[in-house]
């Protein structure tokens, strides 16, 4: 279950990773939010140009055994959401001024984490505080702006003395993948879950034994197919960098909940840890 659960948040970050027909009728929904509630499934059939059966699949793809399950979910997010809320995300545009850049960007980035509170699942958390608290090494993969996620990650893992690094390079990462165990866990990050270096190391890894989480976008993707573990992220449909701005932003929020997590759950062992880094960091400031 999600922890702000949001039924139209999940179409849209799902939308594109549907097929033909199942995308027909998340178009419909989104664009006639209000009106959704009152049809019936054979109403909302004719109006997307599908059939009962097709309205139904579609229903279960988005994790609903039957259509008024679905329909009572549609009317709770719909009930929930203020006006602010209703606002989609703001691209950047050429010519902008900056108090309008500031307002979007600070927007977009807020939206990103409080939508994606909306389709990570909290039990796929809860499993993934674990993994990390029993591995014995943790190791993490991303290319471009995912890469500076994982850096970040290795950071705050170091501080509680995780024995982990972070790969972003194609190249490094077979490399690290080949050498997992069973009692490692490999955390892949990338928005869209096809990233081709990515995957070619989760082969090997997952082939070796080693624990896959994913942090992806929500929606169908290979990487989220093969994960044993799967934390969504939203992001925002934009075209200038706000967009990556954006899943950077959401994939450090996961990247601190599971490090909270971690640091929480071992507190008595990590304390120490903690104090030792923090003492060093400040005593090497003040003879600066």
């Amino acid at each position: 279950m999600s922890i702000n659960d949001n039924i139209l948040i999940k179409i849209r970050d799902m939308k594109d990773s549907l097929t033909p027909v199942e995308k027909l009728v998340a178009e419909y929904i989104l664009e006639n939010l209000d009106d959704i509630p009152h049809l019936s499934i054979k109403s909302l059939a004719q109006l997307t140009k599908t059939s009962d059966a097709s309205v139904l699949r579609f229903c279960k793809t988005m994790g609903y055994k039957g259509y008024r399950n679905f329909i009572v979910s549609i009317s709770a997010s719909l009930g929930s959401m203020d006006e602010e809320q209703k606002d989609q995300y703001t691209d950047i545009q050429p010519g902008d001024d900056l108090s309008t850049i500031i307002s979007n960007i600070s927007r977009n980035n807020s939206k990103s984490i409080e939508d994606t509170l909306s389709v990570i699942d909290k039990n796929e958390i809860a499993r993934a505080v674990r993994v990390l608290c029993d591995s014995n090494r943790i190791v993490f993969f991303g290319i471009g702006a995912s890469g500076l996620v994982g850096i970040d990650a290795e950071q705050k893992f170091s501080r509680i003395n995780k024995m982990c690094h972070t790969y972003t390079d194609g190249h490094s990462q077979l490399t690290a993948a080949t050498l997992l165990g069973k009692s490692d866990v490999a955390i892949f990050i990338s928005n869209s879950g096809s990233t081709i270096e990515i995957l070619d190391a989760l082969e090997i890894a997952k082939k070796n034994g080693a624990c896959i989480i994913a942090i992806t976008k929500y929606n169908k993707s290979e990487l989220a197919d093969k994960a044993n573990i799967v934390l969504s992220i939203s992001t925002p449909e934009v075209t200038i960098r706000s967009g990556a701005m954006g899943s950077r932003i959401a994939m450090l929020t996961v990247i601190d909940i599971l490090f909270a997590g971690v640091a929480s759950s071992e507190y008595k062992h990590v304390k120490k840890y903690l104090s030792k880094t923090h003492d060093i960091i400040a005593s090497s400031k003040h003879r600066k």
